[in-house]
């Protein structure tokens, strides 16, 4: 992978850009994306966020090596913190937990004013991002799911609009997608496939253990979870 050639799951968050963006993208890494998104004419500009020593130092190498330092500028900061106000019109957050992308968006709300555009992958906790969006008032505009080297990723887009708009079921479409649940491909079906046998394992375990409130309050929570997803896995076998 390198400016000109984005891993799968990196091109799919690029491909939902707009044109003539100012991006930033926060947790840069080796700059890669907001290099790649110059390169190909989509954005005008853009600010890479990276927290750590060296992946910072990395960003900075990249950016100079593509001659684009005119152009990208690599700051050091945690989440948020390296843009302001009306800087950028797209941020793009990539390879973290939903938790921690979570955490990152309310944690700079304030830097939100003029976005208008939100991509976000995360590799796990998808649900914790959508209810975030959801209670924010981000519209979810589309998703993307795919697999890519054994792993399963979710890419979710959301502009600022209706938060309601794309769910027929908000708890079902909290947990699963939206957009996602109504498309149900291949990489779909198998990262949920997989995790009704994983809950159902833990499900098992919880009904074996001392019924403490707190195991009884983990239990009502599966449960309903593998509610939801029998009759998706149900309909799809149908």
């Amino acid at each position: 992978m390198n400016e000109l050639q984005l891993s799968k799951r990196l091109e799919a968050v690029a491909s939902n850009i707009p044109s003539d963006s100012i991006l930033a993208d926060i947790g840069s890494d080796h700059a890669y994306l907001p290099c790649y998104a110059y390169l190909k004419g989509q954005i005008v500009s853009a600010i890479a966020g990276e927290i750590n020593e060296g992946p910072f130092r990395s960003a900075q190498e990249q950016v100079m090596k593509s001659n684009l330092a005119d152009v990208i500028e690599v700051r050091k900061g945690n989440g948020l913190e390296v843009i302001d106000p009306n800087e950028v019109d797209c941020i793009t957050i990539a390879g973290m937990g939903g938790t921690l992308i979570t955490t990152i968006l309310e944690e700079g709300s304030r830097k939100l004013e003029g976005v208008s555009r939100l991509i976000l992958q995360p590799n796990i906790g998808a649900i914790n991002i959508r209810k975030w969006l959801l209670a924010e008032g981000w519209e979810i505009t589309s998703e993307t799911i795919l697999e890519e080297d054994g792993k399963i990723y979710e890419i979710i887009v959301a502009d600022r609009g209706n938060p309601e708009k794309p769910y027929d079921d908000i708890e079902a479409g909290l947990l699963l997608g939206p957009f996602l649940l109504k498309e149900k491909n291949e990489a779909f079906i198998k990262k949920w496939t997989h995790e009704k046998q994983h809950w159902m394992t833990i499900l098992t375990n919880l009904q074996q253990a001392e019924p403490t409130a707190e195991n009884m309050k983990k239990q009502n929570e599966i449960e309903g979870k593998l509610a939801i997803l029998k009759e998706v896995l149900d309909e799809q076998n149908s």
